[in-house]
């Protein structure tokens, strides 16, 4: 894993989100997608070198609707930059983790994203990432 790719909270409320964020950081989003797939609709925010993605569940059934009515919102993932997720996800599987998409889809950002399951991970969901590279 190269670095922390970004670090995703769970919102109730997008739009709400975006200003508090905006606020704190001094600056807006630069970028809000829906990723229906998932259900899920995401702004992302820089703060120097780091990137937040702010996530707001846009079905009752989706995997970030059920966490927030579980836990609330607050910190849902921590994402990390790879080179390649099919070998990243092969070695994690030899290393005994336990990878909850071990084909990897088509996420926000321009990424290919993969999920570990947080039981393996000390309750941390963690995604992986790869730049999803054009041609």
């Amino acid at each position: 894993m190269d670095k922390i790719e970004h670090i995703g909270i769970a919102v109730k409320d997008l739009e709400t989100s975006n200003i508090l964020f905006a606020k704190l950081f001094g600056t807006p989003h630069y970028k809000v997608e829906e990723v229906e797939s998932e259900g899920v609709k995401t702004s992302f925010f820089k703060s120097g070198p780091n990137k937040i993605e702010l996530l707001e569940a846009t079905k009752p059934d989706s995997p970030i609707a059920k966490f927030v009515e579980k836990k609330g919102e607050g910190i849902h993932h921590i994402a990390f930059a790879v080179e390649d997720i099919i070998s990243e996800i092969a070695r994690l599987k030899e290393e005994g983790f336990v990878v909850l998409n071990e084909t990897p889809k088509k996420g926000a950002d321009n990424k290919l994203v993969a999920f570990l399951h947080p039981k393996g991970t000390n309750g941390v969901l963690v995604e992986l990432c790869q730049e999803i590279k054009e041609g």
